[in-house]
């Protein structure tokens, strides 16, 4: 089945590639916050939507945030997921637009869907707001924030931070939270590293996530990414110990 996923996601990248010449044209990395089959938050990477590029040029990044944005991401655990990104408003320094989600398990069964808005800024600062539904658990609302707090024509380091309100539909269990963290670095929109971590208080679990990052294919249009890495989880009656977790991503402008 992933198999299959891999190649329907290959023959769209060579489909939008064809015809379009070579630029660069980086991608958004944030944390997303979810459950796993048994109901747990994890806390994992993810390749995002497409973003501008990191020469922080005003124009040509306002002019590339006002593009519709769609993203499709493939899990090492057979998971696949849904985005998009549609303006809504802008000027010379933020664009503010409208996100949602979709994300299915390994047996293409609806895990999660949501929607919500995000403002993104010229230096690479960013803001996120997100409602999503969660089928047998119930509801989380989520923000997110993204500092960027260097860049050059060569490196760019980003800060994150989410803070999500679980709303289990389960009876007798309260609503909790979970609080997350990061740091992001890329080196010429090419190569780069991430550093998560998430607490879940309630549960009493930690959640933490190191990946590497790599762009496979850019044009004005089309990004391709990989991720691969270790993520691991822990509370006071179980250590899950690092496993192996990857994510291909493709993300297209329109």
């Amino acid at each position: 089945m992933f198999g299959l996923k891999l190649i329907l996601a290959a023959v769209l990248v060579v489909a939008s590639a064809r015809h379009v010449p070579q630029d660069h044209l980086p991608y958004e990395q944030g944390y997303l916050l979810w459950f796993d089959e048994d109901g747990q938050p994890m806390f994992e990477h993810e390749d995002l939507l497409p973003e501008p590029e990191v020469s922080y040029q005003p124009e040509h990044l306002a002019r590339s945030r006002r593009q519709a944005q769609g993203s499709v991401t493939l899990n090492s655990d057979g998971g696949m997921g849904l985005g998009a990104k549609i303006p809504l408003a802008h000027n010379d320094k933020n664009v503010l637009s409208a996100i949602g989600s979709m994300d299915f398990n390994n047996k293409m069964q609806p895990a999660s869907k949501g929607f919500g808005l995000a403002l993104d800024n010229v230096n690479g600062h960013g803001l996120t707001v997100m409602k999503e539904n969660i089928p047998g658990f119930g509801d989380r609302l989520s923000g997110a924030g993204k500092l960027n707090v260097f860049h050059n024509d060569n490196h760019n380091v980003a800060v994150t931070g989410s803070l999500t309100r679980n709303m289990p539909s389960i009876p007798n269990v309260p609503n909790f939270n979970t609080v997350g963290g990061g740091v992001d670095y890329m080196y010429k929109n090419k190569v780069g590293a991430s550093l998560g971590m998430a607490s879940t208080p309630f549960l009493d679990r930690k959640d933490y996530s190191a990946m590497g990052n790599l762009n496979l294919f850019r044009s004005p249009t089309t990004t391709v990414d990989f991720s691969g890495g270790l993520k691991k989880f822990e509370t006071p009656f179980m250590n899950s110990g690092w496993k192996p977790n990857f994510v291909f991503s493709l993300g297209r402008s329109f």
